[in-house]
C-alpha cells in the first residue's frame, strides 16, 4: 500500500538508445534517482542492504560490469520494470531506462526503506 509520504519518482527525462556503428549500445539523457538514508551507512553497508532486498525478490538481478562501484541491472518481476542500480557515496542510485516505469521504482525504495529503521531522502537529477 502507497505512503501518502512515498516520493512518486516522476520521470521527466527518458534516455533515449542509440546503437553506434561500432557496436554496444549507448544512452543519451539520464534520469537518476539518488536514494539517501540519514543514518550513516557506508557503501559496504548500502551494498549488503540492496543485494539483501534484491535477493528476497521480486526481482532478477547482476552485476555484469567490472567498475570501482556495485552496478546492477535489475528486472522487477511484479511491474515488469528495469532499471540501473549503483551505490556510491553513501547513496543508492536508480538510473532510469527507456522503458522503466515510476513503480519499478517505488517498490524497491519501499523495500529498502522498510528494510531499515532510517529514514531516507530522494533527489532526481535529470537531463
Amino acid at each position: 500500500m502507497a505512503d501518502d509520504d512515498d516520493p512518486t519518482f516522476a520521470i521527466s527525462t527518458r534516455p533515449q538508445r542509440r546503437y553506434p556503428r561500432g557496436g554496444g549500445v549507448e544512452y543519451e539523457g539520464e534520469t537518476v534517482f539518488s536514494v539517501r538514508p540519514s543514518a550513516d551507512f557506508d557503501d559496504r553497508d548500502l551494498v549488503v542492504l540492496v543485494q539483501s532486498v534484491l535477493d528476497a525478490g521480486p526481482y532478477r538481478y547482476g552485476d555484469w560490469f567490472d567498475l570501482p562501484m556495485p552496478l546492477y541491472l535489475v528486472h522487477d518481476d511484479d511491474t515488469g520494470d528495469t532499471f540501473r542500480v549503483a551505490v556510491r557515496d553513501g547513496a543508492v542510485e536508480f538510473h532510469v531506462l527507456p522503458a522503466t516505469n515510476s513503480a519499478g521504482l517505488r517498490g524497491l525504495y519501499r523495500r529498502l526503506t522498510d528494510a531499515t529503521d532510517s529514514s531516507w531522502s530522494v533527489t532526481r537529477k535529470g537531463d
